[in-house]
């Protein structure tokens, strides 16, 4: 399910910023870019946005911005002590035009730190922000979920409709269907025996016989609107609902000997083949 999200929170040592993109898939996938202070808990951040979400293909991107003040460095002397030491030892075998920088020396990860900046308090913040974000997001898929609720029920409505024609027209089907086999019998002009000719009658009668696949699809959209109501994720279950649907309107449609039946069944797929799509978006 699609959604979006941003939330940002200013502290005295800089400023946090989530943002939080959904997109439709079939299963969980998170992508995260995040700060090198909070890389230490990135398998807490997952865990926050697996506990939140069930579905969907989601990137998050967490950025840090330092305030703007003086720092307080720590030089680790003894990291620089070695490297100056290895590097005059590079520089005696390179030849007299080799030189040794300091800024360079100072660039070296680890040698310098802030330590105004210490990640605890920043990875801490970060994941209480992360809260807020994954709430705003939920809000937004929230509104989402109950727009595509909306246009399910509707075609549901449509789909209960369509059975009810199909149900109505049946009677008359059958009858139809014994008054051009009685005709086709007189105008061949030959004798049939009654009692074979009451035992096709009730072979026909069974091959036209679509109740039982209109008590199924009926049954099927209970369960899809059943699963609007639930507490947990509905949308694999819909998926395999919108399946079995679809197997009802194929049965019914090369059960039909009626033009009316046909074109009833053809709507409902079309209407399945709409829920299917948008059941792809929903968790």
């Amino acid at each position: 399910m699609t959604g979006f999200a941003r939330r940002e929170s200013h502290f005295s040592w800089g400023m946090l910023a989530w943002e939080l993109r959904t997109v439709n898939h079939r299963f969980l996938e998170v992508a995260l870019r995040l700060p090198e202070e909070c890389r230490a808990v990135e398998a807490r951040i997952r865990h926050a946005i697996a506990a939140a979400l069930r579905r969907g293909k989601v990137d998050g991107t967490l950025s840090f911005r330092p305030a703007a003040t003086a720092a307080t460095l720590d030089v680790d002397t003894r990291l620089l002590e070695s490297l100056a030491a290895r590097a005059r030892d590079a520089a005696a075998l390179a030849g007299p035009a080799a030189r040794i920088e300091v800024v360079d020396l100072l660039r070296w990860p680890g040698v310098v730190s802030d330590a105004a900046k210490e990640p605890a308090p920043i990875q801490e913040a970060a994941l209480a922000l992360l809260q807020d974000a994954l709430a705003e997001l939920g809000r937004f898929r929230d509104a989402e979920g109950a727009r595509l609720q909306a246009g399910l029920e509707q075609r549901c409505a449509s789909l209960l409709e369509l059975a009810g024609r199909v149900a109505a027209r049946r009677p008359g089907i059958v009858e139809r269907q014994y008054a051009k086999l009685r005709e086709r019998i007189a105008e061949l002009g030959v004798t049939v025996d009654r009692d074979r000719l009451e035992q096709e009658l009730a072979i026909l009668a069974q091959r036209l016989d679509v109740d039982e696949e209109i008590d199924r699809l009926r049954g099927h959209v209970t369960e899809v609107r059943t699963a609007f109501g639930a507490s947990e994720p509905a949308g694999r279950r819909l998926d395999f609902l919108m399946q079995e649907l679809n197997r009802e309107a194929n049965t019914l449609s090369s059960k039909s000997q009626d033009v009316e039946t046909t074109r009833a069944a053809v709507d409902m797929k079309v209407l399945i083949e709409q829920m299917r799509e948008q059941v792809q978006n929903v968790e």
